[in-house]
């Protein structure tokens, strides 16, 4: 059996980006990302860009309301917190672009 797990997203960047620098040493920017759902509402989700994979450089000058481009692939990660279980689904960015309107 084959799987294809690719995801394209084209939307607005509802929030700051916020950098982490993990135990491990590697370096993770997260942000949100509005994509516009079928009907009238913005649907926003999550991504995590790992900077070994995307890049510092590919992540810098984005801020809260650029239009960018991503691609990656959706992930589901579990854990555990003082409020027991939790599990959060995000894209796992491979590459982020920041789309400028034509001139």
């Amino acid at each position: 059996m084959v799987t294809v797990n690719v995801v394209v997203l084209a939307g607005t960047v509802v929030a700051d980006p916020v950098e982490r620098r993990m135990p491990s040493g590697d370096e993770v920017t997260e942000l949100r990302v509005a994509v516009p759902e079928a009907g009238k509402r913005l649907l926003p989700l999550p991504v995590a860009a790992w900077h070994s994979s995307v890049g510092k450089r590919a992540l810098k000058g984005i801020a809260k309301g650029d239009a960018v481009l991503v691609h990656g692939q959706l992930v589901r990660r579990f854990y555990r917190s003082g409020a027991g279980a939790r599990s959060l689904t995000e894209v796992l960015a491979t590459g982020i672009k920041k789309i400028t309107p034509p001139e």
